[in-house]
């Protein structure tokens, strides 16, 4: 990833959150410089590609429905707020796991790159959340910023088989 996306990630990661280690040693992401010409848009608002949805790759689609498949059945408990807590860790571990595959395997390119580390930044603040590490902010909200952040990419991203969360 260039430096200019590079540190618009980690700008917006450690306003909500503490960068951890396993992201920072995964940060060495590289793409073409294309990813941080923003060709006019808010570089730190998650936008369209001309009014389609970006190109997603495999092991983006891989990682998001892994992280779908463990967050949904979570859901009725979440909503009623009776997660236990080691059940917030595990989906925090999942995220974290997701979230460094996402960025070892990346295939993507350019801007669609860039507008996937929003929803990456997104996706490790609500795992910290989770982890009970963000300063005023419950377990649960990690998990409702988790549903969010899917449902960003499944609005954004090309990706027939991803539903979006119902909430």
């Amino acid at each position: 990833m260039p430096s200019k996306t590079l540190g618009l990630v980690l700008a917006i990661a450690l306003t909500a959150v503490p960068v951890s280690l396993s992201y920072a040693e995964t940060a060495a992401h590289e793409h073409s410089d294309a990813a941080h010409q923003q060709q006019g848009a808010d570089a730190n608002a998650l936008h369209l590609d001309n009014g389609s949805q970006w190109k997603s790759d495999a092991p983006l689609r891989k990682a998001m429905a892994m992280l779908r498949s463990d967050l949904h059945p979570l859901m009725p408990v979440i909503h009623q707020d009776e997660l236990a807590v080691d059940q917030y860790e595990k989906l925090a571990d999942s995220v974290n796991t997701q979230v460094n595959y996402m960025i070892d395997h990346c295939e993507l390119e350019g801007e669609a790159d860039a507008q996937l580390h929003l929803i990456i930044a997104d996706l490790m603040a609500s795992a910290n959340a989770m982890q009970g590490e963000a300063e005023n902010q419950a377990r649960r909200d990690g998990a409702i910023r988790m549903v969010g952040a899917l449902n960003n990419y499944a609005t954004y991203f090309d990706d027939e088989s991803f539903e979006a969360l119902d909430h």
